[in-house]
């Protein structure tokens, strides 16, 4: 297939909407490839779900088109979409036990008989909670309540897999345990499917693509890698991980001159002397040291230690440097103990440097 014969399986096409004047998505382009699964990460108010809503049908678009495997459903009722959804807050039926919640839309749809009980039976037996059948569900826990909404979804074989924050009003443990059971379970159908949610280490844990949401706006599509690795605006920079900001100007070929520090960066090509711009280097790429380094070559910056947080495989300190708040991942094996007040030394390379104008 040349490359300009591809086609999109879903693929939203400059669309917008507005509520009373507010924008909450604004010409919002993206494809998406059959079978993969894309995350709209973003802080609340970004748009992400009413993106996924208008994909979904609930929201009509003030413009733009959606299309899914050739087919425009821009105004087909949501009912005949083919996409199956799952909410944050389960929507499971009290009053029906859990096998007639998963056959809810199979009877709906006027499957016969014989072929829902199999249906019913395979996607329990996927979510791993066969003995749950015959239980109502205020007799399940919030995890096992959202993995029969997310059998309920399936068991109608929808062309497309909507999740709307479907873990947030889970424990941190369940979280992380039912994120890896759905993008198992994702992957072994080779499902196309768009899951929204605010939580940047979910989003890059799940995701064949991220795309990345502030104030109904795309900031950027790409891989989890390619968006923790090389964002590409202080906004990405920033809600993605931790990043330290060094503001300066623009000195030669090498150099931007910050308030209290010089720093040798890489990849000044596109700026101009003297030129405004925040340089930007992530905590676990900057090393710690007791005792003044003689290195040349990298950027050695001294400080004063102010905190001191574990978090399990690494410990990430607060360090002031002239009057600047400066955060580094250490790992134990990497450094004598340290403690509060004492001087330490920051080094970090050039190229652990991205540099960006003030505006971006």
């Amino acid at each position: 297939m040349k490359k300009d014969d591809y086609m999109a399986y879903l693929e939203l096409k400059n669309v917008s909407k507005s509520f009373t004047n507010v924008v909450a998505v604004h010409d919002f382009n993206l494809d998406i490839d059959k079978g993969s699964l894309v995350s709209f990460l973003g802080p609340s108010g970004c748009g992400k779900t009413t993106t996924l809503r208008m994909i979904a049908g609930f929201e009509e678009l003030d413009n733009g088109t959606i299309h899914l495997d050739g087919e425009d459903i821009t105004t087909v009722p949501p009912n005949r979409r083919g996409i199956g959804m799952v909410f944050q807050a389960y929507a499971l039926f009290p009053n029906m036990m859990v096998r007639e919640n998963i056959a809810f839309g199979l009877q709906m749809k006027k499957t016969p008989k014989r072929e829902i009980e199999k249906k019913v039976n395979n996607v329990l037996e996927m979510v791993r909670l066969q003995d749950t059948a015959k239980r109502f569900p205020h007799q399940l826990s919030g995890g096992q309540q959202q993995r029969i909404a997310l059998a309920r979804a399936l068991a109608v074989q929808p062309r497309v897999l909507l999740l709307d924050e479907p873990l947030s009003a889970l424990d941190a443990e369940v979280r992380v345990v039912l994120r890896g059971e759905i993008r198992r379970i994702q992957s072994e159908l080779a499902i196309t499917t768009v899951y929204v949610t605010h939580d940047q280490e979910e989003a890059l844990s799940i995701s064949d693509k991220v795309v990345v949401m502030n104030k109904g706006d795309i900031e950027q599509v790409g891989t989890p890698e390619e968006i923790y690795r090389a964002p590409k605006t202080r906004f990405v920079a920033t809600f993605i991980g931790t990043a330290n900001q060094f503001f300066g100007v623009v000195s030669g070929k090498d150099t931007v001159i910050c308030k209290n520090t010089k720093l040798l960066v890489i990849g000044l090509a596109g700026f101009d002397d003297g030129q405004q711009v925040v340089v930007l280097v992530r905590p676990e790429t900057i090393q710690v040291q007791s005792e003044q380094p003689k290195n040349g070559n990298w950027n050695i910056i001294p400080g004063a230690i102010e905190t001191i947080t574990f978090h399990g495989a690494s410990t990430r300190l607060g360090v002031n440097v002239s009057g600047q708040r400066v955060v580094a991942d250490i790992t134990v094996a990497n450094i004598k103990p340290v403690s509060l007040n004492q001087k330490i030394w920051l080094l970090f390379s050039p190229d652990a440097c991205q540099v960006m104008a003030v505006n971006e």
